[in-house]
């Protein structure tokens, strides 16, 4: 099937005359998401009558092994089932992984589900749920990654990415570094909680509504708990309110609590997360500690990274093997490092599994490189943006698991136009004059690059289908496997509909997501939404769009071939000769007796990919871009305001750039959220709460707001960047901009070093919360940070006062 494949070059990514795609484009939904008039999934159960609410029974411990009493739950009025692990027909289990039990003996963390309870109204469940009797067996817990490293506490299967011989080359740099990088998780927050919604007909067939990114997979959990084929379930996404990667694994089990409470009762349920119960209950995004060496030549050129990563993993392992496997393959980012041997693991604590979170363990990667680089410029005598510059990938290089760096030009080009852009060395000076003119309050500017690739890690998700349907009267409705969770995915497959079919846009619907429409689908994650489910789209209108040029050809005097659809318009190579409306052309193929409906495909090619190894070509192709941000910090306080930021990002030919606009804003904004305000804090301490989630709601969560955006914010899409291979041109764009907010966390560490003397690293916390800042600006004053001065040639400079001092591989260090 070569033209369902990535293979097929320029037939994906060429554009008719009067193209759809590429237009600025408003979301397809916004005016029902202003109005309120969007429905969810909660929305479908509200609407529905005999609906029964599902309420969790949740641990009080972070570890402890427990029996359940649920007969008092059955004295509150208007409870009508408690499920338990004895009512499950099929596999008591809702991973993949079959590490997850629905319904747990053993209390793994502080808010795990032990039972649900089912209520003709949810203050009846709740009530319920507070009456079962819980006894519990209080058992050892680990609750930080500090204490599972130090506990040797691992799980799932390690993995090492290695190139040339780091050891030896960091024997012979001109300066090593060595520290520790820590940082903490993200929550996803996103507006819409965890929400599922089963019914079973009268056949036996189950209907989930579903908040989910990967429908197909829910499909699989929900019909192996109920132990039933996965034909007799059907689950729908409607659409989403926030995906984040938090819906792409967790929203399984929940899914399979309603249909088993559906089964059991033979009622509708309900099942939607209140915002404690998402918050206590749903991983984050991994928190590392990353333990590292890095050498350099004499004039700033990376020689060698040595390090052994480490990932909060949570209870149960998710997601978490592949977010390892995506962070090691982009511990490089922008630059080229001709030694590298980097060791990655994931730690088992008692707390919620973490799983997919934007960028999958890319940023966790980009952030060991940008530390290193950050910390190591001053010791350098080199300017942050000059050292990260020299440093770039040049044609014909490779990355440290041996991918060739497509279109490594490219970075040059974008870095380049930025600092134009942003006037970079005049508001360089500008800075430097500003600080030497005030004590207390300084300003910081720098520039960071990413290179993020694009693909699943895992070649088997890279695939996906559609069924467009034509109708007499010329309207168009299109089915694909890609989920909608407000980033407007299916605003982009209507105006890759429209353009391949050559129609106008309002001729064209998104139906609702559906395994029984479109069957053994991806998740929409790794930024391959557009991708994947664009190419599928187009295959199955390019199918439709050839019959129906033989239709046309006859009728217009021309070849098939040289028939010509645009504007709604069907006609031949030349101006002024016969043509047909295509919804007249379209009741003509109908009276024919043409199919009008088609199924698309589409896989990626040109991936090779050897996961032991940690060798082979995983991604596509590279996406680029680069940002520039301005702060300025106060001393007193360590607050800070983020004075302007500039982007240039490449996309490609854009499907719709309004979409990639708001992608590109929102996800650099979620960023600068991670890495500078956003802080979960858990209890470890050894009393009765040890293990619970403190940070459990938006007064002590603190997310970006309007006071944190970017005074000025100029966003600039690369131009001629055409990504042949891909449908019409275009690139991904959902994960990569999160990681230009390193430029903000960079920005506030040139600003804390004005504080001090010229020539030490500074160490910068994350998140880079205002408290965090103030204590760096305090060791900034005081000269000390991090014991650091530079390093005469051939010695090394330590810059974490915890760093491992002996000189033996850091990854075969068992603490870390």
């Amino acid at each position: 099937m070569p033209g369902a494949s990535g293979g097929a070059g320029a037939s994906l990514a060429d554009r008719p005359a009067d193209p759809v795609v590429g237009r600025v484009a408003p979301h397809e939904s916004a005016a029902l998401h202003v109005t309120g008039r969007a429905q969810y999934t909660d929305d479908l159960a509200a609407r529905t009558s005999g609906v029964l609410t599902a309420w969790p029974v949740q641990s009080t411990h972070a570890h402890a092994r427990i029996s359940l009493d649920v007969a008092p739950a059955y004295e509150v009025a208007g409870v009508v089932r408690v499920l338990t692990a004895d009512d499950v027909p099929g596999v008591n289990d809702a991973g993949v992984k079959h590490d997850e039990p629905l319904f747990p003996a053993e209390a793994m963390f502080h808010g795990h589900a032990l039972a649900w309870v089912l209520g003709e109204t949810p203050e009846a469940a709740r009530l319920g749920a507070a009456a079962v009797r819980v006894e519990a067996e209080p058992l050892p817990s680990i609750v930080t990654l500090r204490e599972a490293i130090e506990a040797g506490s691992f799980q799932g299967i390690p993995r090492t990415v290695v190139r040339g011989d780091a050891v030896e080359a960091l024997r012979t740099a001109s300066l090593v570094l060595e520290g520790v990088s820590e940082f903490g998780g993200q929550e996803h927050f996103y507006l819409e909680t965890h929400a599922s919604f089963a019914v079973r007909d009268g056949d036996g067939q189950y209907l989930v509504q579903c908040s989910t990114q990967h429908p197909s997979e829910t499909q699989e959990i929900v019909a192996h708990v109920l132990g039933i084929p996965s034909h007799e379930v059907t689950v729908q996404q409607l659409r989403m309110g926030g995906g984040f990667g938090g819906k792409e694994m967790q929203p399984h089990g929940f899914a399979a609590i309603a249909a088993l409470g559906a089964k059991l009762t033979g009622r509708p349920v309900r099942l939607r997360l209140d915002r404690t119960h998402d918050l206590t209950m749903t991983g984050k995004r991994h928190p590392f500690h990353i333990a590292w060496r890095a050498g350099f030549t004499g004039d700033g050129g990376l020689l060698a990274l040595e390090a052994t990563l480490t990932s909060d993993g949570g209870w149960s392992l998710d997601l978490s093997e592949p977010v390892m496997t995506r962070a090691l393959c982009h511990i490089d980012n922008a630059y080229w490092i001709p030694n590298v041997r980097a060791h990655g693991r994931v730690a088992k604590t008692n707390l919620p599994s973490n799983t997919a979170f934007r960028g999958f363990g890319g940023p966790q990667g980009v952030f060991l490189i940008e530390d290193v680089l950050g910390r190591a410029a001053p010791l350098l005598g080199i300017e942050p943006e000059r050292l990260r510059e020299q440093n770039f990938y040049r044609p014909g290089q490779t990355t440290p698991y041996g991918q060739l760096v497509k279109d490594a030009e490219r970075m040059p080009a974008i870095w380049s136009r930025l600092k134009e852009e942003c006037d970079h060395d005049a508001r360089r000076g500008e800075i430097d004059a500003f600080n030497r003119a005030h004590t207390q309050v300084k300003r910081g500017l720098a520039i960071t690059p990413i290179k993020f690739g694009i693909s699943f890690n895992f070649t088997a998700f890279n695939q996906a289908g559609a069924l467009v349907q034509v109708y007499k009267d010329g309207s168009v409705l299109v089915n694909h496997g890609g989920t909608e969770m407000g980033q407007g995915l299916h605003t982009k497959m209507l105006q890759v509909a429209a353009t391949a079919l050559g129609v106008e846009a309002h001729r064209v619907r998104l139906a609702p997501t559906r395994t029984d429409k479109v069957p053994n689908t991806s998740a929409t994650a790794a930024s391959s939404g557009a991708d994947l489910n664009g190419g599928a789209v187009k295959h199955a209108c390019e199918q439709i769009r050839d019959r129906l040029a033989e239709v046309a050809a006859p009728r217009l005097g021309i070849d098939p071939g040289e028939v010509r659809f645009g504007g709604g318009v069907v006609r031949g190579p030349g101006a002024g000769g016969p043509e047909l409306r295509f919804d007249e052309l379209v009741a003509i193929a109908y009276l024919e007796r043409v199919q009008l409906f088609a199924a698309g495909y589409y896989r990626t090619e040109g991936l090779e990919w050897d996961l032991d190894r940690m060798q082979g070509s995983p991604f596509k192709y590279f996406a680029y871009g680069a940002a520039a941000a301005e702060v300025e910090v106060d001393g007193f306080t360590g607050e800070y305001r983020l004075r302007r930021v500039d982007i240039v990002h490449d996309v490609g030919d854009s499907l719709s750039p309004l979409i990639d606009l708001g992608q590109i804003e929102g996800g650099y904004v979620q960023g600068v959220g991670w890495l500078t305000l956003e802080e979960l804090l858990w209890d470890t301490g050894d009393g009765p709460n040890r293990g619970r989630l403190l940070t459990q709601s938006a007064s002590t969560y603190k997310l970006p707001s309007f006071s944190e955006m970017p005074e000025v914010f100029n966003v600039h899409l690369f131009e001629n960047a055409r990504e042949d291979g891909a449908v019409y041109g275009s690139k991904a764009v959902g994960e990569p901009p999160l990681m230009l907010a390193f430029s903000a966390r960079e920005a506030l560490r040139a600003a804390v070093g004005a504080f001090g003397a010229p020539g030490r690293a500074v160490e910068l916390a994350s998140p880079a919360t205002p408290e965090a800042v103030f204590r760096a600006v305090e060791a900034a004053r005081a000269g000390a940070v991090e014991r650091v001065a530079s390093a005469p040639v051939g010695r090394e400079a330590s810059i974490a006062s915890d760093a491992p001092a002996a000189r033996e591989p850091v990854a075969a260090r068992p603490e870390g």
